[in-house]
């Protein structure tokens, strides 16, 4: 197999069409002989798996991976990576804001020796300054906290070779961060510049909190640098503290005696936030391990709906 585009989706079913429109046309017009279009229906409630079913019919190009329930974007990535059997794997995300047209020259580019072409924005259409914002917010923190250098302005959106694929399936993290994880993994990685389009129909499916959860399993999996940082604070809480008890003493003993609740009421609960916070990070990097020690799978399939199978 020379490609296997992969498309993760979840409730989408206003744009599949459109969707498996472009992405085939991209495929049959790309310089390859063979593909498979792998889309993920990460346990959509809406009409998206009868809609993939029927094109499926249609297509012999389109396999269905169909999840037992919601597990998540970046789980149902790695569920298309498992699935995946191109020497060359091209990563899309549903809403065809990321233009499938650029299949060709993307591939043109992995072709000169390159293993992972990432595509990085230059320009973002039909996002509120408030995203673009909390979004340069959120990669400034990512590059500040991770041991990995992770890329600005970049999204799932790539083109990745076999080999890459492989070293990212053989990872077995709970909580995976994709990007993070075929940036880790290393090779030759160059960008690929490009404008990202609006949504072409319906709304993101990216919630405040989802999108709290996915950059805290990004910071986590890919740096223990949040602890050193709690030690840090823990640290300058000490100097601060060894300093207010030396200006204790020398008040009482060279001034009036030191009054005043608001002040040490204060002083209380600064530290006692200071220590929430540290607990907390540990607690998040604890429950991790745990989590971990489980082994549980993945992900889990109830169908896959392929040419030569039986469904």
């Amino acid at each position: 197999m020379d490609l296997s585009v992969i498309i993760p989706c979840y409730n989408e079913e206003e744009s599949i069409s459109e969707l498996h429109k472009r992405v085939l046309s991209s495929c049959e017009n790309a310089d390859i002989k063979t593909f498979e279009i792998i889309f993920i229906n990460d346990g959509s409630t809406d009409n998206t798996l009868k809609i993939l079913q029927e094109l499926h019919k249609l297509d012999p190009h389109i396999v269905i991976i169909d999840l037992s329930r919601n597990h998540g974007q970046q789980l149902a990535l790695s569920a298309g990576l498992h699935h995946a059997t191109g020497d060359y794997i091209f990563l899309l995300d549903a809403d065809l804001q990321d233009p499938p047209e650029l299949l060709q020259p993307m591939l043109d580019k992995a072709r000169t020796g390159v293993d992972v072409v990432y595509g990085k924005r230059k320009e973002r259409k039909g996002e509120t300054w408030l995203k673009l914002a909390t979004s340069k917010l959120f990669y400034k923190t990512l590059s500040f906290l991770s041991d990995t250098d992770i890329p600005e302005n970049v999204g799932d959106f790539r083109l990745i070779t076999k080999r890459v694929k492989d070293h990212v399936v053989s990872m077995p993290e709970q909580h995976r961060y994709v990007r993070g994880m075929i940036s880790w993994v290393g090779f030759t990685q160059e960008e690929f510049l490009y404008e990202r389009d609006a949504r072409f129909a319906g709304e993101t499916k990216w919630s405040f909190g989802k999108l709290l959860h996915f950059s805290v399993d990004a910071i986590s999996s890919f740096s223990i640098r949040p602890l050193r940082i709690s030690l840090l604070f823990a640290f300058i809480g000490c100097i601060i503290a060894a300093g207010l008890a030396m200006y204790a003493i020398y008040g009482y003993y060279f001034k009036n005696p030191i009054s005043g609740w608001a002040s040490l009421a204060t002083i209380i609960t600064f530290f006692s936030s200071l220590q929430l916070i540290c607990i907390g990070v540990i607690g998040e990097y604890v429950g991790r391990a745990y989590m971990q020690g489980k082994n549980r799978p993945l992900f889990i399939i109830r169908d896959i709906y392929e040419t030569n199978s039986k469904n």
